[in-house]
This record gives structure tokens, C-alpha cells and sequence, in this order.
């Protein structure tokens, strides 16, 4: 009588089936196959693009100005002493000349924060929107 692997006789018998399943394998193999075949193209291709070169941007620089507020109350701009009456035509002055003026604020470290609160008042009255502090 002749055993196969699929008898009844065969799986009780004591003779091993020494057969592998491929079916896994070759799922696996398919798989990858399909991967680099999908692949193979990307890698090995080349694109010729001629891409634009960036010019460098003309570097527009803002002028500027600098405040000072003093310990007795005072204001200096850009070296000249002002008092709080000069000091919102003055800024209104510079905002007139340039809306682009970068305003540098500084107070002295003794200086009353009410000096220095309302230079800050002048310039937003002024029309100056681009401010600094130190």
C-alpha cells in the first residue's frame, strides 16, 4: 500500500512528510518583486531640471532714531534735549519724514517709569509703529 502525504494512513502512520510549504515563500518573493520593479525606475532615473537661481534681495535698511528718557524727566533725541512738548512735534517730524523709522527707546535707570510711559504715548501719537526698547 502506498502512502501519501495527504492519506489518513500517512498522518497516524510513522513515516514524517518532510515537504515544505511554499506558498509563503513564494507570497513574499511576489511582494518584493513588485516592490522593486515600482522602485527600480525612481532610483536608477534621472531628472533634468534647470532650476532659477535666486538673486540676493536688495537689503533695504530702515533709518534710525534713538530716545533717551533722562532721570529728571527730560527726553533726548538723537542728541538734542527735548521737553515733553517738543518731543511730540519732534516725532511727529520723524514719522513725517519716514513712516519707516526704527524708534529706539531707552530710559536711564533712575528715571521715573511715568517719562518713560509717556514717550512711548508720543511715538504711538506720532504714527511710529516700529519701536524698540533697551
Amino acid at each position: 500500500m502506498a502512502v501519501t502525504a495527504y492519506s489518513p494512513a500517512g498522518r497516524f502512520g510513522s513515516d514524517t512528510v518532510a515537504e515544505i510549504n511554499v506558498t509563503p515563500l513564494v507570497d513574499v518573493m511576489l511582494v518584493l518583486l513588485i516592490i522593486f520593479m515600482v522602485t527600480a525606475p525612481a532610483v536608477t532615473g534621472q531628472l533634468k531640471l534647470s532650476l532659477p537661481v535666486p538673486t540676493p534681495a536688495p537689503e533695504r535698511t530702515s533709518p534710525k532714531a534713538e530716545l533717551n528718557v533722562q532721570q529728571d524727566g527730560s527726553f533726548v533725541l538723537d542728541g538734542r534735549a527735548l521737553t515733553r512738548a517738543q518731543l511730540s512735534t519732534a516725532l511727529t517730524a520723524l514719522a513725517a519724514e519716514n513712516p519707516e523709522t526704527v524708534l529706539t527707546v531707552d530710559a536711564n535707570a533712575d528715571a521715573d517709569y511715568q517719562a518713560f510711559a509717556q514717550a512711548l504715548a508720543a511715538a504711538d501719537e506720532a504714527g511710529i509703529r516700529n519701536l524698540s526698547t533697551k
